[in-house]
């Protein structure tokens, strides 16, 4: 049988713990404005402007300067969004006034990258180049013709794209060839000719 003991002190007066994400306020830095409708929070920045529909278990409000994320009950559901809608809405912040970026290298003999306008193009020894447009709100740069910087203000939408430039050419198993991110670590196969 196992027994677990729940510590009074690390959580609310019942002896429930808290979310540690959800509970923490976010600051609304100097230049950024937020406003709530209803369900929907607008967070407009420097950068430029982002818009999220929130779910009825989630309260938000401005109080000081800061976002307070609440949830209406302790179920086990709502905690798990109450952390994570806290974190969708930081993440808000944060990108209308720093942006997002995921950088991309290309390895292989050959392999290279093009912009023509905003149109990417990639050769990536298949029988065909790979023509990719990103959507408006995002923007490739090219720092070389094997490294891509994908940006943006929304960062679910930039590790999106990101992982689907990516799956044009993963990396291969036995040599590397292929498109990463910086600084992952492809774990290479032997191959027969280790034996």
């Amino acid at each position: 049988m196992w027994v677990v003991k729940l510590s009074v002190g690390s959580g609310s007066q019942k002896g429930e713990p808290l979310s540690r994400i959800g509970k923490n306020p976010i600051l609304i830095p100097e230049g950024v404005k937020v406003e709530i409708q209803g369900s929907r929070i607008s967070v407009a920045g420097p950068k430029g402007k982002l818009s999220r529909k929130l779910r009825p278990e989630i309260k938000v409000s401005l109080e000081k300067g800061e976002i307070v994320v609440e949830r209406t009950s302790d179920k086990r559901f709502h905690k798990s969004l109450h952390g994570l809608y806290r974190t969708l809405i930081a993440n808000m912040v944060d990108g209308v006034t720093q942006g997002y970026k995921r950088v991309l290298e290309i390895r292989g003999i050959g392999y290279k990258a093009e912009l023509t306008g905003k149109i990417l193009n990639l050769s990536l020894g298949l029988s065909h180049p790979i023509l990719f447009v990103p959507p408006e709100e995002i923007k490739i740069e090219l720092e070389g013709p094997a490294k891509l910087v994908v940006s943006g203000i929304d960062k679910e939408l930039v590790g999106l794209i990101a992982s689907h430039i990516r799956s044009f050419r993963p990396p291969d198993s036995y040599k590397g060839k292929g498109i990463r991110y910086q600084d992952e670590k492809v774990r290479k196969k032997a191959g027969k000719t280790a034996v």
